[in-house]
């Protein structure tokens, strides 16, 4: 009878002590870090591919006019709402960031990070960009938090 006490007792232990390893790293990575992320970006090139898509590249620069990076926007627009949706990939020291947006006050869009790829792996947040009359700038700020 001792046996089975110790062996439930060491199973119990090594249950536990299992449960605490995957609880310890979780808790760990718990820790995120917020980030604020402020440029206009700049239309290089657009394109319409149908009646309801259209894409665009361009160029994201800092206040000082300096290029940090570079982005891909591919926009659907419903048939039946004629709401436009669509996603962002930006090109930034570190990785990829990538995004969903929303356009529903024009001038002004919406988003949320999505993820990425190097530093932006696993992150999240928000996107709001105003764009000039024009539509040829943006104003963007993105806040986004990774693991």
């Amino acid at each position: 009878m001792k046996i089975r006490t110790s062996i439930a007792a060491a199973g119990a232990a090594v249950v536990l002590a299992g449960t605490g390893a995957v609880l310890l790293p979780a808790v760990a990575s718990a820790h995120s870090t917020t980030h604020t992320l402020k440029f206009t970006a700049v239309t290089l090139k657009s394109a319409n591919f149908s009646k309801t898509a259209f894409g665009s590249a361009e160029k994201d620069v800092n206040s000082a006019g300096k290029i940090i990076g570079f982005d891909v926007i591919n926009v659907q627009v419903d048939p039946t709402t004629h709401k436009p949706s669509g996603g962002v990939t930006l090109s930034l020291n570190g990785g990829f960031m990538y995004g969903s947006l929303k356009f529903t006050n024009n001038p002004v869009i919406h988003g949320t990070v999505t993820g990425g790829t190097g530093t932006f792996k696993g992150a999240t947040g928000t996107i709001t960009g105003n764009q000039n009359q024009a539509g040829t700038r943006t104003a963007v700020t993105i806040t986004y938090t990774t693991p």
